[in-house]
């Protein structure tokens, strides 16, 4: 039986450093955890609402957060300029106070360009999920973005689909790769991320690893 570990918890301190960084007592953990995924689920819905994009889709790499005693400072990692950027300035404020009314704490929000957005998983997780809810093909789609990747100047990706793919009755996996993926390598720098789409016919699950260099 095959025994799986997240990429990126396995290189936690050689390649890879943790999205959030506080300190906390043990007891009080839970709730600064709980209030981190509050936090990212904040965005992500204010985004989904306020969507503006030409392409359709969030385009959030991933984020940042720093807590302080008094102060939450939320580093947001965007691949395309939507209507957080465009040299608006009240965009950004407008979110923050929206976000700031579930928090009770100061919260400090920076938007930081992305310059090569294709080689960010999630980011290409978001273009194959949009793809499939258009019914293309779910080859042409990972083909596809698997050329994007390579544009990036990434050293190996794998892309993986799971679920009713196509509407068939019996679920399968199916995969691709394309150049080196080492993730039994602790120098590799891998990153990683796992992505549900809900279609018409169920949900697919699609997990893509890109190897980005070795140190």
């Amino acid at each position: 039986m095959g025994q799986k570990i997240n990429p990126l918890g396995f290189r936690l301190g050689t390649t890879q450093s943790h999205h959030s960084f506080w300190f906390a007592k043990p007891k009080d953990f839970s709730m600064g955890l709980q209030e981190d995924e509050k936090i990212r689920s904040c965005i992500k819905n204010y985004v989904k609402k306020k969507k503006r994009i030409s392409s359709g889709f969030e385009g959030i790499a991933y984020m940042r957060i720093q807590k302080r005693i008094d102060l939450i400072q939320v580093i947001i990692y965007i691949g395309f300029p939507n209507f957080l950027i465009e040299g608006r300035t009240w965009g950004v404020e407008e979110f923050q106070m929206n976000v700031q009314k579930e928090f009770h704490r100061r919260l400090n929000i920076a938007i930081t360009r992305i310059e090569k957005p294709y080689g960010q998983p999630n980011i290409l997780a978001e273009y194959i999920a949009l793809q499939l809810k258009n019914r293309v093909s779910f080859r042409k789609a990972m083909k596809k973005a698997i050329e994007l990747t390579e544009q990036a100047g990434t050293k190996g990706i794998q892309v993986q689909i799971a679920g009713r793919i196509d509407g068939k009755e019996i679920a399968r996996v199916e995969w691709i790769r394309e150049g080196r993926v080492p993730l039994q390598t602790i120098r590799a720098k891998i990153d990683h991320c796992s992505h549900t789409i809900r279609t018409i016919y169920g949900v697919l699950g699609i997990k893509i690893w890109i190897f980005v260099n070795q140190e």
